[in-house]
């Protein structure tokens, strides 16, 4: 991950800030120029999502990445957000509480670090309701 990019996308990882094309009322996450259903008719706006949805699928994660805080077992999972989206992120309860279809909410977690002097990563993971 370069500095740049990380910077760059912070917007829209730490809000879950995404887009709904108003034209075909589909909902986007990350954000998009353009709707991929209605191309360019399609009238695109900007959608701050309230964060909650249900737990679609997950798995238990034994060994992390190096740069993963995260202690294992972790879950990780897809969740589909209320407004449709899904997306791929950590679920904060212990591996014996994860079900499928489970309501969780956003919160804001640190997510890893480069070093021990180096820079440290933020953003959404998801907790039980």
């Amino acid at each position: 991950m370069t500095v740049p990019r990380f910077w760059r996308k912070l917007k829209h990882r730490y809000n879950l800030l995404g887009t709904h094309c108003t034209t075909c009322e589909t909902y986007y996450y990350p954000p998009r120029k353009i709707c991929p259903k209605c191309r360019r008719r399609g009238e695109i706006e900007p959608h701050r999502f309230k964060g909650e949805g249900k737990l679609l699928t997950y798995t238990i994660i034994q060994n992390p990445p190096e740069k993963i805080t995260a202690h294992a077992p972790y879950v990780l999972g897809i969740v589909e957000l209320d407004e449709g989206p899904r997306l791929t992120s950590q679920i904060i309860c212990s591996p014996e509480e994860a079900e499928i279809g489970m309501r969780v909410r956003s919160v804001f977690r640190k997510i890893g670090e480069e070093s021990a002097e180096g820079m440290i990563y933020y953003g959404t993971k998801f907790v039980k309701l």
